[in-house]
């Protein structure tokens, strides 16, 4: 966070001056127009159609119609602290302070009830936007003997002019352009933003792609190592990886409000307001086209490679990753607006998204995975998905709630859960050990009995989780938890060894 920065350039405000404060992008670091829109989407997605009709009648009723269906929780909003520390200190003074805003009036009543420091609002009624030049009329007429403003973006540039005292808060760089070119000096900024590429770094969640991996694994476990299996296999994995990231960027946007109360997820970036929902969509866009170019380059460069046919030519269907790819989209997407809603059928997509990754590894380098791998993943991750929504309970019980907002679960059903998660884990073991003593992995290994050493390693980990969790010692995604922990990372080297001791 920084600290206001004081710029000398101008007089000191005048205390009788009144201070009139722009409410999108300056007392909130985000736009309340947008997030109304997206939580507007989350709620009632059917509403959509009717939209283009509503901003035919103009901006101000458009506004009226997104904030008077979505009800933005106001008091979780990512407000700018260095203002709103000195709005209270000029509050204190007995400073007249108004909120005056392009927003909705019955929303930015809402704001300053919350706020507690302005002693009136000025905001769009459904027929007048209140913004640039029509802002700047009202506080003509409302305050002839002048005005100090604080704004951010370029409909403020003649407000902030004509200001005694012109303030910014985390301004645009256009905006501090034509300020400077104007020659009007700013009194004050106020600045609560990170660096832009550090945040969308974040938002992308790359610790995410690790999940992703499991595209190798066909090809590990039928010991293909060629150039072809490896290189193809990593083109299905960026492409996995850029399709993952612009889910995440959907999923994060359409989660915003409830993010914001989220003790850990309100500091995602675009729920704390430092990165934009127009950005997180661009992204989307492109992330979403880099992956399906590299998914079209896969059976390319397959063809291209010397080596078997394999599924490729048993099926005839050359583009066939792209089929995986376009099923993991469409899952995860219905996941993120409905599924993730409906208990128990979340978890149950959640660990077929894990398996959808090795079957989509396996389409790329045409491979047929047996059945023993298809079962073992269903139950091993099944397991996985169960413990990360216990874990989210158990940090509700932490915080005194009962419910798992959005989710269908209740802090009641942590017993239920355990029972479910842990069944499934043992179940994944059983699978292991049956697959280890039938003569299908005979084929494989020469040393078929030094395999049965995987399957202690395999129930400590998993019983180890578990044991975590119910200490609510776990992070709520027990991905994140397996990549960043050494005994985890310990656990896998020996499994390694052991499996390629029975070679």
């Amino acid at each position: 966070m920084t600290e206001p920065v004081q710029l000398p350039q101008a007089a000191p405000p005048n205390a009788e001056t009144p201070l009139c404060v722009d409410l999108d992008g300056t007392l909130v670091k985000s736009d309340t127009m947008l997030d109304a829109a997206l939580l507007l989407l989350r709620q009632q997605p059917l509403t959509l159609p009717q939209w283009p009709g509503w901003l035919r009648k103009g901006r101000a009723a458009f506004k009226r119609e997104l904030t008077g269906r979505a009800a933005i929780d106001v008091e979780h909003l990512p407000y700018n602290q260095p203002l709103l520390q000195y709005l209270r200190e000029e509050h204190a003074r007995g400073r007249r302070i108004v909120l005056a805003t392009a927003a909705d009036q019955a929303f930015a009543d809402r704001v300053a009830a919350h706020v507690g420091v302005f002693d009136s609002v000025l905001a769009s009624d459904g027929h007048h936007n209140l913004a640039g030049g029509n802002k700047l009329r009202a506080f003509q007429q409302r305050f002839p003997d002048g005005f100090t403003y604080i704004g951010n973006a370029m409909p403020d540039r003649a407000l902030l002019q004509a200001s005694q005292t012109p303030m910014t808060a985390n301004p645009h760089r256009r905006l501090r352009a034509a300020l400077r070119s104007d020659g009007t000096a700013i009194h004050r900024e106020f600045l609560e933003r990170k660096s832009r590429p550090r945040v969308l770094l974040k938002a992308i969640r790359l610790h995410q792609w690790a999940k992703n991996v499991l595209v190798f694994v066909p090809a590990l476990l039928s010991h293909d190592l060629s150039l072809r299996s490896l290189l193809v296999s990593l083109l299905a994995f960026l492409s996995l990886s850029f399709c993952a990231s612009a889910t995440y960027l959907i999923n994060d946007l359409l989660d915003l409000d409830a993010d914001r109360r989220h003790p850990r997820k309100r500091n995602r970036p675009f729920a704390a307001g430092d990165l934009s929902p127009m950005t997180g969509i661009g992204v989307v866009v492109e992330f979403f086209t880099i992956s399906l170019v590299l998914a079209l380059l896969v059976p390319r460069l397959f063809a291209a490679l010397p080596g078997p046919l394999g599924m490729y030519a048993q099926l005839g269907a050359p583009h066939h990753f792209l089929i995986w790819l376009a099923l993991y989209t469409l899952t995860t997407l219905l996941y993120s607006f409905v599924l993730k809603r409906i208990t128990l059928v979340d978890v149950l997509v959640l660990s077929g998204l894990y398996t959808l990754r090795i079957l989509a590894g396996a389409a790329a380098c045409g491979i047929m995975i047996s059945a023993w791998l298809g079962a073992f993943s269903v139950f091993f991750f099944l397991s996985l998905a169960y413990v990360k929504r216990f874990a989210e309970l158990n940090l509700l019980v932490a915080r005194g709630r009962t419910e798992a907002s959005g989710r269908g679960y209740l802090t009641g059903d942590m017993e239920q859960l355990r029972s479910f998660g842990t069944a499934s884990g043992f179940a994944s073991v059983i699978v292991l050990t049956m697959y280890v003593s039938n003569l299908d992995a005979a084929h494989l290994y020469r040393h078929t009995s030094r395999l049965w050493l995987l399957i202690p390693v395999l129930l400590l980990w998993i019983s180890r989780v578990w044991l975590l969790a119910s200490r609510g010692e776990l992070h709520e995604d027990p991905v994140v938890y397996a990549i960043t922990d050494r005994r985890s990372w310990l656990l896998g080297g020996i499994c390694a060894v052991i499996v390629w001791a029975a070679l």
